[in-house]
């Protein structure tokens, strides 16, 4: 264990005297592109405000409807059935959205039931487990122009459902006796 300390705490210093030594062998200006990185990082930076601003309303928007807790209502009864927790349904629908809504929720949760409980043991693991797919696209896509996100999506949605069900089935396992 003190080894993965070790090389935990060492990597990341390492990496960058590695690319800082490399890039001098190589006669590559390494502060002129460092500085011209951070430029770039800064234009895209406000390239991407409008696109924020957008998902940020959506979120606002559906939570303050009142379809989120519709939704739940609904599928409830199935998801008892099946031994799911409809708590953590609102984390699994907000996660793909938003990386903040969904901690918000993560933290409302441990708060409520506690960390060591099965339901703040399942969403601090599907808070690890799945993306903000659709913050994501529309963020990281939209400032650089690509319109055309279909395939990117469903293949998105797929992991994080992907990582919902093994969320589910390794807390269920570990955690459950």
């Amino acid at each position: 264990m003190q080894i993965i300390s070790v090389i935990s705490l060492w990597f990341i210093p390492v990496l960058i005297a590695f690319i800082l030594v490399y890039g001098t062998i190589k006669r590559v200006p390494t502060y002129e592109s460092f500085v011209d990185g951070g430029k770039e990082g800064i234009k895209i930076a406000v390239s991407i405000i409008p696109f924020l601003v957008g998902m940020l309303v959506a979120i606002s928007v559906f939570r303050a409807s009142g379809a989120l807790e519709y939704f739940m209502e609904f599928i409830r009864p199935a998801l008892l059935a099946i031994g799911v927790p409809p708590d953590i349904v609102p984390l699994a629908i907000i996660r793909p959205i938003s990386g903040s809504a969904a901690l918000g929720i993560t933290s409302d949760l441990i708060a409520v039931h506690g960390p060591d409980s099965f339901i703040g043991r399942l969403a601090s693991v599907l808070q690890g487990s799945t993306d903000t797919t659709f913050y994501v696209l529309t963020v990281y896509f939209g400032a650089v122009g690509i319109r055309k996100m279909g395939d990117a999506l469903k293949v998105g949605l797929l992991a994080d459902l992907v990582g919902i069900i093994a969320a589910i089935v390794v807390v269920t396992l570990l955690f459950t006796s």
